[in-house]
């Protein structure tokens, strides 16, 4: 599945490497995309979800424009409480966004470790043209728009890049215990907004290379 600016949910099945494959466009934002996975589960069953796209590298991840990152964590940063000595996650104020057994989830979705592994090996290995790194993601409902902002939020999270879905997907994946790898092609770095420096169209076509290697392989 995938973000985008157009498309509400749109689903369409198909066969790629002899695997069953159903593609949905979830549109921008954690609420479309936490409808999407879900009418995903419901109706489909998946055995694994790949949620592709773009994303803003934070300036000291060590990513460049045309990059992929690959998630091992998704943070849900907007979530908490703001005081004066600064943000505070729900754990702050002891409530989940997810209660699953006797797990507790406030704003942090671990990803399956051997599977991110996994993901990251195959890609070096069968995409070498493509730098591929591992780290948090960062899920936000605002994009970064100045340096000081970015530098501060790596910093309080230790996130690689961020994003506007994701967190939201990695939630509803652990509610159903759905594995869910997530990969963002690098369209930017995240500093004072300059669209002129900005490469969507490398950073979603070398994210859709990645990700149909995954699909073969995997």
């Amino acid at each position: 599945m995938t973000g985008g600016t157009k498309g509400e949910g749109i689903c369409r099945a198909g066969r790629l490497a002899g695997k069953r494959v159903i593609l949905a466009v979830s549109g921008i934002g954690k609420v479309n995309a936490a409808h999407a996975a879900t009418r995903l589960i419901h109706e489909f069953s998946p055995a694994v979800i790949m949620n592709i796209g773009i994303g803003g590298a934070y300036p000291s991840s060590g990513l460049n424009i045309g990059d992929v990152a690959i998630a091992e964590k998704e943070i849900s940063g907007d979530d908490g409480v703001l005081l004066k000595d600064g943000f505070h996650g729900l754990d702050f104020i002891g409530l989940p966004l997810l209660k699953k057994g006797r797990k507790e989830y406030f704003n942090e979705f671990p990803l399956d470790g051997k599977l991110v592994n996994k993901v990251v090996e195959l890609i070096t290995h069968h995409s070498s043209l493509i730098t591929v790194k591992k780290g948090t993601f960062l899920t936000l409902s605002s994009c970064t728009g100045t340096k000081k902002r970015a530098v501060e939020l790596e910093r309080r999270f230790g996130a690689i890049c961020e994003n506007m879905e994701g967190a939201a997907i990695a939630h509803i994946c652990a509610l159903y215990g759905i594995p869910l790898i997530e990969m963002r092609g690098i369209s930017n770095i995240v500093e004072d907004r300059d669209r002129s420096a900005w490469n969507i169209t490398l950073a979603a076509e070398n994210c859709q290379k990645a990700a149909l290697e995954c699909i073969r392989v995997i």
